[in-house]
């Protein structure tokens, strides 16, 4: 072969193969998962303070699976109850699991970042029971609970608490706790959880937003949209009531999603924004709720949830 012919062979095959390439199908992007029959883009979760009356977990798991929920999420007080009565929360576990739901998290680690260090040293066994008990039943997470950090807090120290709180979860029990905050406590903002996340200076620091906590702690909702979703461990739902002084709203005063007075639909687009994937969680302590059905309590719950996430066309 000369060298003319070589290259006019040449130039015909890189046509050929350009013209392959363009005919080669483009990488389909990877089919977002679903849940509720397609309806939502996160799994549905029944915190069970919402049926808190219903007597022990295993009780309480039948309505969360009756209601149809994708998951369920316990107390540290059923899980404590249903050991004492004699139950195994592997074998728990393992049935709910065979019913087609997960448990995200438990509530939680009370106590767990108090004020000082002694006092931490001293909250250890405690806190590794719990983180026990939420390991047994399958949780991934563990929700930490700054009820005791106290006035002025030390953002350094409780860092650090969370830190090591993080390297025990992971390292001896395979939860991962999260941070919550809670108006009536000193920690009261998603700002104030987040900044501790952030100085916790951990690859697996986690928050828990709970919307009617964004609301009544005066933290508001904008500066959803401006984190990432993997900073969230799940996302606790709920509305505001009607006609009253956030001032005077306490957490028995939630009610149903939609029939409040919180802009949810916008919450879920922006929280859709930051990439969340984890569970909606349902929570609610209302008492005129916990004296009706709770099958039909968590049956509403679940409607109205989804019918929040359709308005919101996520």
């Amino acid at each position: 072969m000369n060298r003319r012919s070589f290259i006019a062979g040449a130039a015909t095959a890189s046509v050929a193969t350009i013209s392959m390439a363009n005919t080669l199908p483009m990488e389909i992007p990877k089919k977002e998962k679903r849940y509720q029959n397609g309806q939502s883009p996160w799994p549905i979760c029944l915190d069970t303070a919402t049926i808190r009356p219903a007597k022990g977990l295993e009780k309480k798991v039948e309505i969360a699976i009756a209601a149809g929920y994708d998951a369920i999420e316990p107390w540290d007080s059923d899980l404590a109850e249903y050991e004492k009565s004699g139950g195994d929360l592997k074998k728990l576990g393992a049935k709910i699991k065979e019913a087609g739901l997960f448990v995200p998290s438990m509530i939680g680690l009370w106590g767990c970042i108090p004020q000082n260090e002694e006092e931490f040293q001293k909250s250890l066994p405690a806190t590794k029971n719990r983180m026990r008990m939420a390991s047994e039943i399958g949780c991934t997470y563990v929700q930490a609970i700054p009820n005791q950090v106290g006035e002025n807090y030390d953002v350094a120290f409780v860092a650090s608490c969370y830190r090591r709180l993080l390297e025990i979860g992971i390292t001896e029990y395979n939860v991962i706790p999260a941070l919550v905050f809670v108006k009536m406590f000193p920690l009261k903002t998603m700002g104030q959880a987040t900044a501790v996340a952030l100085d916790a200076n951990h690859p697996k620091a986690k928050i828990i937003p709970d919307v009617y906590h964004m609301y009544i702690s005066e933290g508001g909702f904008e500066g959803l949209r401006l984190l990432n979703g993997d900073i969230f461990a799940i996302f606790q739902f709920n509305d505001a009531p009607k006609g009253m002084e956030i001032a005077d709203m306490e957490d028995k005063h939630r009610v149903f999603p939609g029939d409040g007075i919180l802009p949810l639909p916008q919450i879920l687009k922006d929280l859709k924004t930051t990439g969340f994937n984890g569970c909606i969680s349902l929570e609610l302590y209302n008492p005129e709720y916990h004296s009706m059905d709770l099958l039909e309590v968590a049956k509403t719950g679940l409607q109205k949830t989804l019918k929040v996430i359709k308005e919101a066309g996520v």
